[in-house]
């Protein structure tokens, strides 16, 4: 029988002691909640659980916490709905990952379609490579040139592909594909 998983996040500013006990108590009661779920076969990974400490200096000395009687792992990053979140809230490594899939993406395009015509190939870009590079993108706001840069080089990369077009400059392949540059 498929056993189903659940999702749960628990968020606490920790500034002393104290504040370290209130996270433990949450976990315990959620390992309550967790043989709940159990009897009703959904499951608690451990595995996708850990602790991420946000701040400048906040894990210099992390405190270990306890879940169904493992203890969770201290990360350095995290992803949360589709965003990879850091202990510095930097978006720089997210930008990496979307990046390197959406490079991966453009590139199957332009290995898998037969056709080489430019309008078809630049629709199944802006269909399944633009999304990935806009996502949540108000939440991760890009503002290191180099970030910036990265993000451009996917559509740079795959309009330089293009047939008819590896010849001209960037901006005139934007111009001519009719993008804004």
């Amino acid at each position: 029988m498929n056993r189903l998983s659940y999702n749960v996040k628990l968020y606490v500013k920790i500034v002393n002691n104290i504040d370290h006990m209130v996270l433990q108590e949450a976990l315990s009661a959620l390992a309550a909640l967790a043989a709940w779920a159990d009897e009703w076969q959904l499951s608690v990974s451990i595995d996708k659980c850990g602790v991420l400490c946000v701040g400048k200096g906040v894990c210099s000395a992390p405190q270990q916490f306890k879940l169904h009687d493992s203890f969770l792992p201290i990360v350095s990053s995290y992803r949360d709905l589709g965003i990879t979140i850091t202990s510095d809230l930097a978006p720089s490594t997210h930008i990496n990952n979307i990046a390197k899939k959406s490079h991966q993406r453009a590139n199957m395009i332009i290995r898998c379609f037969v056709s080489r015509n430019t309008d078809l190939l630049v629709r199944a870009l802006t269909t399944y490579v633009r999304p990935l590079l806009e996502y949540n993108s108000v939440v991760w706001s890009h503002y290191l040139k180099r970030d910036i840069e990265l993000i451009e080089n996917v559509q740079r990369r795959f309009t330089k592909r293009l047939k008819g077009l590896s010849a001209l400059s960037y901006d005139d392949r934007l111009k001519l594909l009719t993008w804004n540059g």
